[in-house]
């Protein structure tokens, strides 16, 4: 049985939630599973199905994809666009969505020296429907804590992991 991952969490910025963990693992061994999109529904909680539209040629991470959402009170099928930035960061940006009108986030990788890696989530998600603002806060904090948590325990089993 996995323990519970501790996540350190930041003071949200004015329309962003803001987390971090620390793995055991090389930054682009992370990369490398954050990369893995439609390994996602293993992984990360409320995410029910991801396609990949199209693939970067450089290095063949996807540039586009579609997913499946059900958490809490955000259920929605969307599309993202991708902007790789080698194994340091990941930013992406909501493209289209039915109830979304954001899902605009980022991981930032920060290799600390000895074996493990600081993962940084930033995410700012918005509603068409009106929702108090806290209630948004909330489901984002769910979001970055379970999305965390489930990247440090793939990350550290070695799921995913290209042998």
């Amino acid at each position: 049985m996995h323990s519970i991952p501790q996540v350190e969490y930041r003071a949200p910025m004015a329309d962003q939630t803001e987390s971090s963990i620390s793995i055991n693992a090389s930054p682009a061994q992370i990369m490398e599973v954050i990369a893995d999109l439609p390994a996602y529904p293993q992984w990360s909680d409320g995410i029910t199905s991801v396609t990949v539209l199209s693939k970067y040629e450089d290095d063949n991470r996807p540039a586009d994809a579609r997913f499946s959402l059900a958490s809490g009170p955000i259920k929605d099928t969307y599309e993202l666009e991708y902007d790789w930035d080698g194994n340091r960061k990941v930013t992406w940006t909501l493209t289209t969505a039915e109830m979304l009108t954001a899902m605009d986030g980022e991981y930032e990788l920060t290799d600390n020296g000895n074996g493990s890696t600081t993962v940084h989530y930033r995410l700012q998600v918005d509603v068409k429907i009106p929702m108090i603002g806290m209630l948004k806060r909330k489901a984002e904090k769910v979001i970055v804590d379970t999305a965390l948590k489930g990247l440090k325990i793939r990350v550290e089993s070695g799921a995913g992991s290209v042998v």
